[in-house]
C-alpha cells in the first residue's frame, strides 16, 4: 500500500480517503451507540414521544392558560384518540427505526464535529472562525425548528387531525407508523427550514441577492412562505397556517437583517 502522505507532508487523495473513512466509522458508532441507548430507554422514549397526542400535553395547558386570561372559563377540553398496530412486527420495527433516527439527531452535534474537523485544514484561519459560527447557527436553528414542531405544529395538527370526524358514528383510530413517520416528516422539514438566514448569507456572500432586494420582496416573500407552510403542514385549517408562516417570517426578516451586515 502506497504512502498516505506526499513528500511535502500533505495527504494524498488515497489518505483523505482513509481520513474520511474513520471519520464515517466514528460516526456511526456514535450514531448507533445513542440509537442503542434510545432502544433501551424504550418507556422514556415513548413516553416523549406519544406525549403531544395526549389533552393534558404541555401546550395545550399552556395554551388554556393563556386564554383564560381573557375569559376565564375557557377550556380545551379532553380528547382521545386510540394508537393500533395492525401488523406483527410493525411495532418492533418502528421502535428500531425511530430509535435509529434518534441516535442521528443525537449525534448530530458530534457529526458537524467531525465534518468540520474533516474540512477544517483547507479553510484559512478567518474561514475557519466564520464556519465555526456557521456551523453553531445551523445546529441552534435545526433545534429550533425541531422544537416548534414538537411542541407547536404537530400538538396541533395531530388533535386536528386526530378528533376530526365526517360522522359521529366514525371513530378514528391511528396507526402507530402514521403517527411516527407524520411526526419524523414534520420535525426534519421544520429544522430544514429554519435554515433560511444561514441560506440567505451563502447568497449574499456569492452576491446573489443582498438587503435591499429581500426587502424589496418582502410581500412575494410572504406569499411563498404561505404556500410552504400550507406544502409541508398535515393539516389546512388558518391555525396551523398562522402557526408555521409565522416563525417562518420572522426567520425572513431575520435573514434581511443578517444579509445586511455581510461583506463580500
Amino acid at each position: 500500500m502506497g504512502s498516505a502522505r506526499r513528500d511535502d507532508g500533505l495527504l494524498t487523495f488515497g489518505g483523505h480517503l482513509e481520513v474520511l473513512r474513520w471519520v464515517l466509522v466514528r460516526i456511526v458508532a456514535v450514531a448507533g451507540a445513542i440509537a442503542v441507548v434510545v432502544f433501551c430507554l424504550k418507556d422514556t422514549t415513548w413516553r416523549l414521544l406519544l406525549a403531544p397526542s395526549e389533552s393534558g400535553f404541555v401546550t395545550y395547558r399552556w395554551v388554556e392558560r393563556v386564554v383564560r386570561c381573557v375569559d376565564p372559563d375557557f377550556s380545551l377540553g379532553t380528547f382521545h384518540v386510540e394508537l393500533i398496530s395492525t401488523d406483527l412486527s410493525s411495532q418492533f420495527v418502528t421502535h428500531l427505526s425511530t430509535s435509529l433516527y434518534l441516535g442521528l439527531l443525537g449525534a448530530s452535534p458530534y457529526i458537524l464535529y467531525e465534518l468540520f474537523r474533516f474540512v477544517s485544514p483547507a479553510l484559512y484561519a478567518d474561514e475557519r472562525r466564520q464556519s465555526r459560527l456557521i456551523v453553531a447557527v445551523v445546529y441552534a436553528l435545526f433545534l429550533a425548528g425541531v422544537l416548534v414542531s414538537y411542541f407547536v405544529l404537530f400538538p396541533v395538527s395531530f388533535r386536528f387531525l386526530g378528533t376530526y370526524s365526517v360522522a359521529e358514528r366514525v371513530r378514528n383510530t391511528i396507526n402507530l407508523s402514521s403517527y411516527v413517520g407524520t411526526f419524523t416528516t414534520l420535525t426534519l422539514l421544520m429544522g430544514v427550514v429554519f435554515q433560511l438566514p444561514v441560506v440567505a448569507f451563502v447568497l449574499a456572500k456569492v452576491g446573489l441577492v443582498d438587503a435591499p432586494l429581500l426587502a424589496r420582496y418582502r410581500r412575494h416573500a410572504f406569499l411563498v412562505i404561505l404556500i410552504v407552510a400550507a406544502v409541508i403542514t398535515p393539516t389546512a385549517d388558518a391555525i396551523t397556517l398562522g402557526l408555521v408562516t409565522a416563525p417562518l417570517y420572522l426567520l425572513y426578516e431575520a435573514s434581511i437583517w443578517v444579509v445586511g451586515r455581510v461583506r463580500r
